[in-house]
């Protein structure tokens, strides 16, 4: 017999194993130039990849800079510092840090080398805005857009169009020096244009885009952010601009070698591993109504394959806020995954969030087992209730199945893992 929570955790365990930047991010460093070298990035894996740079770099060889990671992401390092914001939604640290680090690239040579380390979460982060804008009107925007549903490449859109260093605007003001970006992808078909807002990629979106992604979920923003956005008076960088000539960007770590990861170790408990997609997008609870049918086939007709098996996906899901509970994507996804199973025996199922953050809440996700509905239901909790105020948060918590892991130091987006036993 299977220990459901066992192998479940045993494999988010093996997918954060894979992303951790002190396995990944070594093979890619570049040799030290003949002048200095300056690190400068941001998000939530940032820290440890510095460290991860400190450990593989030679002692004499010159070496400084700083990076921004989310508040109680930071670790120890000795030759770069360390800077601590908010996130999702941005603030005055963080704009502070995005400030000086955007100072730290200029005024370098030919004969330097700017090292970027880039990961999921840096465009909150990295919030410079745009001449013209504040603080205010970043957070404003930016929480509109959590609210609203929009997908990370939406999100980003917008963030790159009000960013003073976002949209290749970073690599352009380190220029002549050359740049290697390394790169820990939390996106979608980890398009390095759409991680952390593409600080060092050309951008191929353009002003009127983020128009439209605002106009299409219905968010009016502040005067001045409409006003930057309708006058287009500088552009992202773009494919094919000289500025961005010497630079590389590297992708060290995705959510596809997680799920690889993942499936190897379930293979070692005898389980027989399905990666349905590392790039699946949408509401949470349509995709677990869409997990939850493929469940059913697992059951009923051993299509697409004979249990025990595991189905593997990564992503990363949106919610459309409806409620005011609490909880991140993954709950919501476990949730909706759980109403649509309705107690289907057999079926178990982890979704957390590989940083170790769902959302803004203290967990990192949750499990669901076969019983989870009819045990909250003994403490006076309705699944259904719950999923239409957005509160997966407040319905595992009531059932002790919240997944509480404290930060990764990593960040590959989702992981979701459906356990079907015969």
């Amino acid at each position: 017999m299977i220990d459901a929570d066992g192998f479940l955790r045993a494999l988010f365990d093996a997918a954060l194993a894979a992303a951790d930047p002190a396995r990944c991010l070594g093979p890619y460093l570049p040799k030290p130039p003949r002048g200095r070298t300056v690190v400068v990035g941001g998000g939530k894996a940032a820290a440890t990849m510095a460290r991860a740079v400190e450990q593989a770099w030679p002692q004499e060889a010159p070496l400084s800079g700083l990076v921004v990671t989310r508040y109680g992401h930071a670790v120890p390092c000795q030759r770069i510092e360390v800077v601590e914001a908010a996130h999702p939604v941005p603030d005055e640290a963080g704009m502070q840090g995005a400030k000086r680090l955007l100072q730290l690239v200029q005024g370098l040579t030919q004969d330097d080398l700017v090292l970027c380390l880039i990961s999921g979460g840096g465009s909150a982060l990295l919030a410079l805005p745009a001449q013209g804008l504040t603080l205010a009107d970043k957070q404003a925007v930016n929480q509109a857009l959590l609210k609203s549903g929009a997908n990370i490449a939406e999100m980003n859109c917008v963030r790159k169009h009000l960013s003073a260093i976002k949209g290749g605007r970073l690599a352009m003001a380190a220029a002549p020096a050359p740049v290697v970006a390394l790169l820990i992808s939390d996106v979608p078909g980890d398009d390095p244009a759409v991680i952390a807002s593409g600080p060092t990629m050309p951008d191929p979106t353009s002003f009127a885009d983020a128009r439209a992604v605002l106009a299409k979920y219905g968010i009016t923003p502040p005067p001045a952010v409409a006003a930057h956005l309708a006058a287009e008076a500088e552009e992202t960088a773009k494919p094919g601009d000289a500025r961005l000539a010497a630079v590389r960007n590297i992708l060290v770590a995705a959510p596809q070698l997680a799920l690889e990861a993942a499936a190897q170790r379930a293979r070692e408990w005898g389980v027989t591993p399905l990666i349905l997609g590392d790039a699946i997008e949408g509401e949470a609870r349509e995709v677990a109504m869409v997990m939850a049918g493929i469940a059913r086939q697992v059951r009923r007709h051993g299509q697409p394959l004979a249990a025990p098996c595991v189905l593997l996906s990564g992503g990363e899901t949106t919610v459309t806020l409806r409620g005011k509970g609490r909880g991140g994507r993954n709950a919501e996804f476990l949730l909706g995954l759980g109403v649509a199973l309705d107690g289907l025996a057999g079926v178990h199922a982890l979704a957390a969030d590989t940083d170790g953050i769902d959302g803004s809440e203290d967990n990192a996700g949750a499990l669901l087992h076969p019983d989870s509905i009819a045990r909250a239901a003994l403490r006076g909790v309705s699944a259904k209730a719950a999923l239409a105020n957005n509160d997966g948060y407040g319905f595992f918590a009531a059932i002790d199945d919240l997944l509480v892991t404290g930060p990764t130091l990593t960040n590959v987006n989702d992981f979701r893992a459906l356990l079907v036993l015969p």
